[in-house]
């Protein structure tokens, strides 16, 4: 039987506050592909659930020796989980992962197979290189063409534009996250690509679809002040301010879909709040 203890080492080291703001991707990115079957859709978030979590495993894996130094209370270099455990748990859900994208056929596989190679890349070099941020970018982007590949259209220019918003937020917010552990100077200019998502939104909607997208931009721009906040002001708390804007991302994912029913804004905001009170008993970082 697991103890409490290990059982929240397993949450932890996946990082299962931030899988809402996954599914929030598979979501947008399913809808920009034209939607479809929703059974199709359970299998996708599925798929993506087991590559995301798995990858967040072996992120730790590769990073034990960087924990040891600087966050000795990550699961590993405190002793509750073995590094060769969350290597064998990671792998396999990471292959997991990419097999249930072969169900949706030649695109569908090949996106899920550079998605795995690319979470595989940034948890090897992350913490080796500066560009980093590109890396968990191109992840995330890589997850919005899985996601429209496996729908009724396939990708559009769209899911690819939308994706690039997306792309350059994580960069952004990424930016920020490389800075936690180490209390590195801030600098504040990667923080204007957060900004992208909603410039973006005003940009391809047509006058029906602009009233909505000005709405939700204007409540995702708030929501990003008060979350920076955390890094603008004293005393500064890069944690605080990382998770914020982590469960901002599904905010950037209903902006891609403005033009959607209302029901499905919910599902986002749904996302958004779960993020939140997720991250109350599982670090977002």
């Amino acid at each position: 039987m697991t103890s409490p203890s290990k059982l929240r080492a397993l949450l932890i080291l996946g990082r299962v506050s931030n899988l809402p703001t996954v599914w929030s991707n598979c979501l947008a990115g399913w809808l920009l592909g034209g939607g479809g079957d929703w059974n199709r859709f359970a299998v996708l978030c599925g798929g993506a659930t087991l590559l995301y979590v798995g990858g967040m495993y072996l992120n730790d894996a590769f990073d034990a020796e960087f924990d040891a130094e600087y966050r000795r209370e990550r699961p590993i270099p405190s002793g509750v989980i073995s590094r060769g455990a969350v290597w064998r748990l990671g792998i396999t859900m990471l292959v997991a992962g990419t097999a249930l994208m072969f169900l949706f056929g030649y695109s569908t596989a090949v996106f899920g197979l550079l998605l795995a190679a690319s979470i595989l890349l940034y948890d090897w070099l992350h913490k080796m290189i500066t560009f980093s941020p590109l890396l968990m970018a191109l992840c995330r982007l890589l997850l919005y063409l899985t996601a429209a590949s496996a729908a009724a259209m396939g990708v559009t220019g769209l899911a690819m534009w939308s994706g690039l918003a997306l792309a350059a937020y994580i960069v952004g917010l990424s930016y920020l996250a490389r800075k936690e552990a180490t209390g590195v100077v801030i600098q504040h200019w990667p923080q204007l690509l957060l900004v992208l998502p909603p410039v973006l939104a005003l940009l391809v909607n047509d006058r029906e679809s602009f009233q909505p997208a000005l709405l939700i931009g204007a409540v995702f721009v708030l929501w990003t002040v008060r979350t920076l906040r955390g890094v603008w002001m004293e005393p500064r708390n890069v944690p605080r301010t990382v998770g914020g804007l982590l469960a901002g991302i599904c905010w950037v994912d209903l902006l891609a879909v403005v033009d959607q029913p209302r029901e499905m804004g919910l599902a986002f905001a749904g996302c958004f709040v779960l993020a939140l009170i997720l991250q109350r008993f599982v670090p977002a970082t």
